[in-house]
């Protein structure tokens, strides 16, 4: 059994503390006169590269008319936005400094129910060090729908969350992220949630190299299959994404997939509706080679595809 001490939690967060920063937003709003006056909003950040590049989440930043990021010195420096990726809820700012403390990425497909966690951020914009709550994990790929987004897939902690934590890291006992803190259900006790960080390195490298999220194509168009669509068009299973179209040429169609399938798997993933299926196609990026479990009629297939651009953004 691990050992854990006092010393050891307070030489991790000293790290981490080094990489989170506050993120300040002001947008503004106008009153029935037209008026405008401010707003301001606050969350957390993660520096990722030592050259000025944070991570945060999109609906801290979404809107805003100036950003301000409170750096680990103290310093305030107006950012702004690379890019965002409202699907996964990740943003990308850019502020100009040097010498920075990039965070450490850590891997959240080996954590474990029970694991310990820290989550830590700028809870409440206070002033001075980041704040720190430990908890455990309390379960994995749980899918919440917020005012902002629906997510899924989530990691869910009962480490405090407060408001201004939202797009701070989740850490775990290695110091490294495993995690950025996105939503709380504000009734419930101990319930965060924390978007896993290999979705959020992915989307950031990708709009920190080119300004957006690059996905795969499938070339499909799929519902969600319940009893009454499954009635209707005579398919012996109720729950999977019905293929309703398949675009000639496209990397489905390709691979053998037809209108009237029914992928019941991903990537060795079963899926039960399409907000499923969405949640682990996008955790890949074109060129990767996906594997669908497809049911036509009463017989089970497996199909490959590999996914490409949309034709849209082929050159």
């Amino acid at each position: 059994m691990r050992v854990i001490d006092q010393d050891a939690i307070a030489s991790i967060v000293e790290e981490v503390g080094r990489s989170v920063v506050g993120v300040g937003s002001v947008r503004l709003i106008y009153d029935m006169l037209l008026h405008p006056y401010p707003v301001k909003g606050f969350g957390s950040g993660m520096v990722v590269s030592r050259d000025g590049y944070i991570v945060t989440n999109n609906h801290v930043v979404a809107g805003s008319d100036r950003i301000e990021v409170i750096m680990p010195s103290g310093d305030m420096i107006e950012a702004r936005v690379i890019g965002s990726d409202p699907l996964f809820d990740v943003a990308v700012l850019k502020v100009e400094a040097d010498g920075l403390n990039p965070v450490r990425w850590g891997d959240p497909g080996k954590l474990k129910v029970g694991y310990i966690v820290l989550a830590i951020g700028r809870s409440l914009g206070l002033p001075g060090e980041p704040t720190v709550t430990l908890g455990i994990i309390s379960a994995l790929h749980r899918n919440v729908s917020s005012e902002y987004v629906s997510l899924q897939d989530l990691i869910q902690t009962d480490a405090a969350i407060n408001p201004g934590n939202s797009g701070g890291p989740l850490v775990d006992l290695d110091g490294e992220v495993v995690g950025m803190n996105t939503a709380i259900i504000p009734f419930a006790q101990g319930m965060g949630f924390a978007i896993p960080s290999d979705r959020v390195r992915r989307s950031a490298e990708e709009i920190i190299a080119y300004g957006r999220v690059r996905r795969g194509w499938l070339g499909i168009v799929g519902v969600t299959l319940d009893r009454r669509i499954a009635r209707y068009y005579g398919v012996g299973i109720e729950k999977g994404v019905l293929v309703v179209r398949v675009d000639r040429g496209s990397p489905a169609y390709r691979s053998g997939i037809r209108e009237g399938d029914v992928i019941v798997g991903i990537g060795g993933y079963r899926v039960e509706n399409l907000e499923e299926f969405l949640a682990q196609l996008y955790r890949y990026k074109v060129g990767d080679r996906v594997q669908l479990d497809v049911v036509r009629g009463v017989d089970e297939y497996r199909f490959e595809v590999t996914l490409t651009h949309p034709p849209r953004l082929e050159a």
